[in-house]
């Protein structure tokens, strides 16, 4: 299994050959994460180097991961729509990405909250989300204001604060990449994409913990001791289930991959949910809330804002790993097994002066491979017998400058 899903293996499950690698939207759920909001300061160089944090952002994983890989460490990015517009001016953009679309219902308001770049880390293990959201932000400086930093936490069996198991009906496998990922019919410029709508969510724990259970029971639609949803007799309509689940005039519903976590301080009484949903197409995720906030019919809201309020909302665009990584200023191709098979095969080309063979080598020296015994390479001409066009030995193979291609 790859150290971080960000770099892939060429193939994602559930996600067809000839879509490009998503980044990791379909990694598995974690015990722990960081959702980090930042704007981009309008500051000279700022662009530049977010981006080129952003591109690279599988080395910091792999700096951090490499220790405990079965921990299972990843990160996503994504953009703002006025980020994008900012960094790619005139060129193509993602056909659904826009500022998030503020609701105003009777009673509750979902809120428009702003941020050019959205990162998403998660692991098995908070010490490492810990480090890979420092250097990042290391990496980050003064270029960027932090919007949003929550840190998420799982509760007990993936329950939020609220008591209730978060996440039951969330699409799997093959019905995951469906949901979460662009596909090459909708998007072609942005196959492997996906558009991720994130919301915080502050509880008041006391009014819910008010409510006798079985009245918590008909808020969220769920039973709560073993999570079982309420038979169709008794579910209410404007049950948390209810207004979340869409299906469409021919029958078909249609879904969201969650993967909220639990956040929280004692200290402030600060408690709540960091609501987190990729998806294909974020209108799927945007008539969700539609339904909660507004109602359906207008006026039936879900029951559950009563005890949590919106007080963040965004709308980013994730990227393929391969448009993610084509976002660094400037060229750096990655050197493939073919590429190297022909060199194998055909040998490396020769300077005309001794110079030409210094550059960036592992100590800054020449570009040759090390001896076998370990000492320098010999920049001196082919060895004794051989003749030109002749197949190379190992230590006229010079391929120091090209960068290896992952595992």
């Amino acid at each position: 299994m790859p150290l971080n899903a960000i770099e892939g293996t060429g193939t994602t499950p559930g996600v067809p050959a000839e879509v490009p690698e998503p980044q990791a939207v379909l990694g598995t759920l974690t015990t722990s994460a960081t959702f980090l909001v930042v704007s981009v300061r309008d500051t000279a160089g700022a662009d530049a180097r977010v981006l080129d944090v952003a591109a690279d952002i599988g080395s910091l994983v792999r700096a951090v991961g490499f220790r405990q890989s079965e921990a299972g460490l990843t990160c996503i990015v994504g953009f703002g729509s006025r980020y994008w517009d900012r960094v790619r001016p005139g060129g193509p953009r993602p056909a659904h990405l826009h500022p998030f679309r503020a609701i105003q219902g009777a009673r509750h308001d979902a809120v428009a909250t702003p941020g050019d770049v959205f990162f998403h880390v998660r692991a098995n293990r908070q010490d490492l989300v810990f480090e890979l959201t420092r250097l990042l932000m290391d990496a980050l400086g003064d270029d960027v204001q932090v919007e949003d930093h929550t840190v998420g936490f799982r509760y007990f069996d993936s329950r939020d604060l609220l008591g209730f198991v978060d996440g039951t009906e969330n699409p799997t496998g093959r019905d995951a990449a469906a949901a979460a990922i662009v596909g090459p019919d909708d998007e072609p410029d942005f196959a492997g994409g996906s558009y991720v709508v994130v919301q915080k969510y502050v509880h008041d724990l006391a009014a819910w913990h008010a409510l006798p259970v079985e009245e918590q029971e008909r808020v969220i639609g769920r039973t709560k001791l073993d999570d079982v949803e309420l038979d169709d007799d008794v579910q209410p309509s404007n049950s948390h289930v209810s207004l979340n689940t869409i299906v469409d005039e021919d029958g078909v519903e249609h879904d969201v991959l969650r993967d909220n976590m639990a956040f929280g301080d004692p200290s402030t009484g600060e408690y709540g949910t960091f609501f987190i949903a990729y998806a294909d197409d974020p209108s799927v995720t945007e008539l969700m809330l539609e339904r909660m906030f507004v109602g359906a019919p207008p006026g039936n809201y879900d029951r559950i804002l009563d005890v949590s309020t919106a007080i963040t909302g965004s709308l980013f665009f994730v990227p393929s790993l391969p448009l993610l990584e084509s976002l660094i200023d400037g060229d750096d191709p990655t050197v493939t097994s073919a590429d190297l098979a022909r060199i194998a095969g055909q040998g490396p080309a020769r300077a005309d002066t001794e110079d030409a063979t210094a550059g960036a080598g592992p100590a800054g020296g020449a570009r040759g491979t090390s001896a076998p015994d370990g000492g320098p390479s010999s920049s001196a001409p082919s060895a004794p017998g051989s003749t030109p066009g002749s197949r190379p030995t190992t230590d006229d193979l010079r391929i120091g400058s090209l960068r290896e291609e992952p595992q």
